[in-house]
């Protein structure tokens, strides 16, 4: 019994001081508090006896952490880093609708740029397709996708959806299980968007689909993401890098009645491509994945490209699934 008694605390009380630690530690007030949190525990678990008195005392303390921690709540203002400086929004007039605070930054290296927010007027009835660029920084198991919208007429209106940032701060991702970002819905023109990743910073994969959604469809996907910008206008939320992340967020705006069905990949997000190449969501030109997926890789192109105002197109041009209008 002694011995089935530290196996559950382990298996479950272990892991549950662990993150309680974690919160403290990162959205604490103190580093010593979360360090005075585990000392406490520790002596609780070595010392207090019987097991029920342990249990509980261990127990308390983890909730009382819980409800802190679920009571924070981001508050939309500080000083943020400048390319997530300004929250997006619209305002839908029939078939028109308005974006405000487009990003279209000029970038001279990955963290130097001359700040451009723009307002863009685009038609829904204007939408001629929905494009996937997928980004890596390292391993092959994570990334971050973009979505980018064309318009028959006008440049495409790329979203990214990512931590915001607040001067002097970097992304750590156990940080980003706590509250220490909040979440943001980036808009920005296709070139600011993809070309910072392709260009300017070091070790950044990009590859391009086109996805095989009819209009209907990528009119409701665009306008989720309208939908999405105004809301976290309205009320920030926190970003989290499993529950409220660059892919689940993607879906959990869509109805629950129209989600697509669960997929490990969603969350380790670097086989989305591979995911999505399996249900048939992207356009393939029949070719096996890996052919697919060593031609859909755009650095070459984007660098070549670089100051061009035919950016868009010249990153598309010979890709899978990219056919001229006939």
């Amino acid at each position: 019994m002694k011995y089935f008694r530290w196996f559950c605390f382990l298996l479950l009380g272990l892991p549950a001081l662990v993150w309680a630690f974690g919160a403290l530690h990162f959205d604490g007030p103190s580093k010593v508090l979360a360090w005075a949190f585990a000392a406490l525990n520790l002596a609780v678990v070595m010392l207090v006896t019987p097991w029920s008195r342990k249990i509980g005392l261990v127990g308390v303390g983890f909730l009382v952490v819980l409800i802190w921690w679920l009571a924070l709540k981001p508050t939309g203002e500080a000083e943020w880093q400048a390319d997530v400086a300004q929250k997006p929004w619209a305002e839908i007039h029939g078939d028109e609708v308005t974006i405000h605070h487009v990003r279209n930054f000029d970038y001279r290296t990955a963290t130097d740029a001359t700040p451009v927010w723009e307002t863009r007027t685009v038609r829904l009835s204007q939408l001629t397709h929905m494009d996937l660029f997928i980004n890596y920084w390292g391993s092959p198991w994570m990334a971050h996708p973009i979505v980018s919208f064309q318009f028959a007429e006008g440049p495409p209106l790329c979203f990214s959806i990512e931590t915001r940032k607040k001067v002097g701060q970097s992304y750590s991702a156990i940080g980003g299980l706590y509250r220490q970002y909040e979440l943001i819905f980036v808009a920005a023109d296709e070139r600011d968007a993809v070309r910072v990743r392709t260009n300017y910073r070091a070790g950044e994969d990009v590859y391009l689909y086109r996805t095989a959604a009819g209009l209907e469809h990528i009119r409701e996907r665009f306008l989720e993401y309208i939908d999405s910008i105004n809301q976290l206008n309205q009320k920030p939320r926190w970003y989290n890098a499993i529950t409220t992340n660059c892919t689940t967020a993607i879906r959990s705006q869509r109805p629950s009645a129209g989600r697509q069905p669960w997929d490990w990949r969603m969350l380790v997000n670097g086989k989305g491509d591979e995911m999505l190449y399996e249900r048939g969501a992207i356009l393939t030109d029949a070719l096996p994945f890996a052919e697919l997926k060593r031609r859909t890789h755009i650095n070459a192109a984007a660098k070549a490209a670089n100051d061009s105002p035919d950016f868009s197109r010249l990153i598309r041009e010979n890709r899978p699934g990219f056919h001229p209008a006939k």
